[in-house]
């Protein structure tokens, strides 16, 4: 089955078409060094290694780049509040580097490699010289102008060759808007459209943080220039295949990159396919810093991974990374997911059940299906089906087929799941009352005799107790909701 993707640009779903010359250039926006990365961040960038699992399988190269944005307004901020009025670019780096370090710990307790070859990891603050060289291209062109505090992106002026400022958040965005007005900030909202600042004038709020230049002015790179540049930078000049990110990220910072890096390639197109995924919530509310009702992993593995009962992480070797990578694959990346600790928890125990049964039979009572894998890939290749895919595991895990392996490896928990299967001791079934254990048999009854409702009523009886019940090839397995 051909792969389809959802282009945010064209609204609807595509047949992939490769890149002529056989490499998938994706990237994908990253972290922004001011603090830790929330799960809601990390829900992206797991994502994006899935996608390029994918596009692997099916037989491409893939050249994967991600940015670290390391100078903005509020990694400035944060090192100001830190290092007081005279905070200079050496103490931005001495700041944002404990967060970079954050996050590469972060990616790999998801199991997101950083060191193949075929993977780049870019800090905005490497690549100051050639932002100032695209910021001055763009002003020679007229696409861009200096004022007394930066240089603007002219939108008035795009709109004149390209007429499609906005055009991925809708092909009437501009209309009853006003262009003209400035707007330093990195982030604003859709009624706020302005020229936007590429390079933004030294600041007395910015401490000692600025970078000389005779014709841009002492300053520093506004944030949205700085993708553009990495993306041409990182791919040659070529047009990037796959641009990943989160929603929120459509307006203004993806919409003014396609604008600036457009108005410099002097054509449209420089990115093919936009994949947007979407909020991680928490009680129905987006995760987010402002909001402050945000977790780290860090966070999980404080509340959840150390329990002090007689369930704990040294004993079931599960990270929360690996229990969160799992949760995320049982919502499509379009959907928005709520998330909870009671699901994470539940991710976790399939983690035990996928390792007891992966590669369960020496003897298979019946042969491997090629159907499953065929599903499978039929699944991720119809705009990542993540979900769907899930379920064709389940069917697979276990038999003794390298196929199995190859669904693993696609969905990145193959090395782990091999380790549960080694060292995880079976959820205990210890210390559960003769009364449930009285329910229990009674349902199995039914259920062996094919009395459904009355086993429906007694699986819910038992839930209503406290108890969460699974049927196995081996008989009903028991634990209490609350591992903790």
């Amino acid at each position: 089955m051909a792969l389809k993707l959802y282009n945010t640009l064209t609204r609807k779903k595509e047949e992939f078409n490769p890149s002529k010359d056989g490499v998938i250039r994706l990237y994908t926006c990253g972290p922004t060094v001011y603090d830790h990365a929330h799960i809601g961040n990390l829900r992206s960038y797991i994502f994006a290694d899935v996608l390029r699992r994918v596009l692997k399988h099916n037989g491409y190269a893939v050249r994967w780049i991600m940015n670290i944005t390391d100078i903005d307004d509020k990694t400035i901020k944060r090192t100001v509040d830190e290092f007081g009025s005279q905070a200079t670019p050496e103490n931005l780096k001495e700041y944002t580097d404990r967060y970079i370090k954050s996050f590469l710990d972060d990616l790999k307790k998801l199991n997101i490699p950083t060191d193949e070859p075929d993977i780049t990891l870019i800090r905005v603050s490497d690549k100051i010289e050639e932002i100032k060289t695209f910021i001055k291209e763009l002003k020679k062109l007229g696409y861009a102008y200096k004022t007394e505090d930066g240089v603007y992106f002219n939108i008035e002026k795009y709109q004149e060759k390209f007429g499609d400022y906005g055009c991925l958040v809708g092909e009437s965005f501009l209309n009853g808007k006003k262009t003209g007005t400035r707007v330093k900030v990195d982030e604003y909202d859709k009624e706020s459209v302005s020229d936007f600042a590429l390079w933004k004038g030294r600041d007395q709020s910015d401490g000692k943080i600025f970078w000389s230049d005779p014709e841009l002015g002492d300053g520093r790179p506004g944030w949205h220039v700085e993708c553009s540049v990495i993306n041409r930078e990182g791919f040659n000049g070529k047009t990037t295949d796959i641009h990943t990110g989160g929603v929120d990220l459509i307006f203004p910072h993806h919409t003014n990159e396609i604008a600036q890096s457009q108005a410099l390639l002097g054509k449209d197109k420089f990115v093919r396919y936009w994949l947007h995924n979407d909020h991680l919530l928490v009680g129905g509310k987006k995760m987010a810093k402002s909001e402050k009702n945000f977790f780290t992993l860090k966070d999980l593995e404080s509340d959840l991974f150390r329990s002090k009962g007689k369930y704990k992480d040294k004993e079931n070797m599960i990270s929360a990374g690996l229990a969160f990578r799992h949760l995320t694959l049982q919502t499509n990346y379009g959907v928005k997911m709520n998330f909870t600790k009671t699901a994470l928890l539940s991710a976790k125990r399939n983690l035990y059940y996928l390792a007891e049964k992966y590669k369960k039979y020496e003897n298979p009572p019946w042969k491997f299906s090629g159907l499953i894998l065929d599903n499978f890939i039929n699944d991720l290749n119809e705009n990542f089906n993540t979900a769907g895919a899930l379920a064709h595991l389940w069917e697979a895990i276990p038999y003794p087929d390298d196929r199995v392996d190859t669904m693993l490896e696609i969905f990145g928990i193959k090395d782990d799941l091999l380790k549960l299967k080694a060292e995880l001791k079976p959820l205990e079934e210890k210390n559960i009352s003769i009364k449930i254990w009285k329910l229990v048999n009674e349902r199995e009854k039914y259920r062996t005799n094919k009395q459904f409702v009355q086993s429906d009523r007694l699986r819910k009886e038992i839930n209503e107790l406290g108890y969460e019940l699974k049927d196995t090839p081996d008989g009903p397995k028991i634990w209490p909701k609350n591992l903790n």
